[in-house]
């Protein structure tokens, strides 16, 4: 066989092994979720961050130490699911005590819509928490005004972890959140993703000598 014709065969029989990889891997199943059951059921709970939560877009971060949400763990049997996670609504939550690493400028942050977390069991447990649509905006003033809106187009999932705890823990860690920035010189404008990190510490309110769990 020529050269020529040899290299042919080689480069088809190449292509021909790509397209049958390619083939299989779209046709590989996707991993089937577990069950998760989130208790106790009906309680209500609360979210308080530890420590501080930071919003970085380009190079502006803002750090807020002081955030808080409520909700409340389905009743049953919807606090269970065999095949899946399980979601709570929670109260938007609230940012306060912010300040931002641009020197002159005082950010605000106001949250609004229905926004929801939910729990999936594994190891580790992971969590999802729903930003509406523009359900988030933080806004500065003094010597740039900027404003940054999350999910700007679409709802957006930020990935956490979760820990079963005394208080339980949800944990965001360098998670992405999707953003608009808008205003003048100095604000990051062309960013079109911020990076959140966050710790929630989360108890049972309707019985503080229980703790909010995730498990199988």
């Amino acid at each position: 066989m020529s050269r020529t014709r040899t290299a042919l065969a080689l480069g088809t029989a190449a292509a021909g092994a790509i397209a049958l990889a390619s083939v299989t891997a779209s046709a590989a199943p996707a991993p089937v979720a577990g069950s998760t059951t989130v208790t106790p059921a009906g309680h209500d709970f609360k979210a308080v961050l530890s420590g501080k939560a930071t919003l970085k877009a380009g190079s502006v971060t803002v750090t807020c130490t002081v955030s808080v949400s409520t909700g409340t763990v389905p009743a049953a049997p919807g606090n269970s699911n065999p095949a899946g996670p399980v979601s709570s609504p929670i109260s938007p939550p609230t940012y306060s005590s912010c300040t931002s690493s641009m020197p002159g400028v005082t950010p605000t942050v106001t949250t609004s819509g229905a926004w929801a977390v939910s729990m999936q069991d594994g190891s580790p447990i992971t969590a999802t928490m729903t930003v509406p649509i523009g359900g988030l905006v933080l806004k500065t003033t003094g010597l740039a005004s900027c404003t940054v809106t999350a999910a700007p187009t679409a709802p957006a999932n930020v990935a956490g972890t979760w820990a079963n705890g005394s208080p339980s823990s949800l944990t965001f860690t360098n998670a992405s959140v999707p953003v608009k920035v808008t205003g003048e010189f100095g604000c990051p404008t062309s960013a079109t993703a911020s990076v959140f990190n966050a710790v929630y510490k989360v108890s049972d309110v309707t019985d503080p000598a229980q703790d909010i769990t995730v498990g199988p």
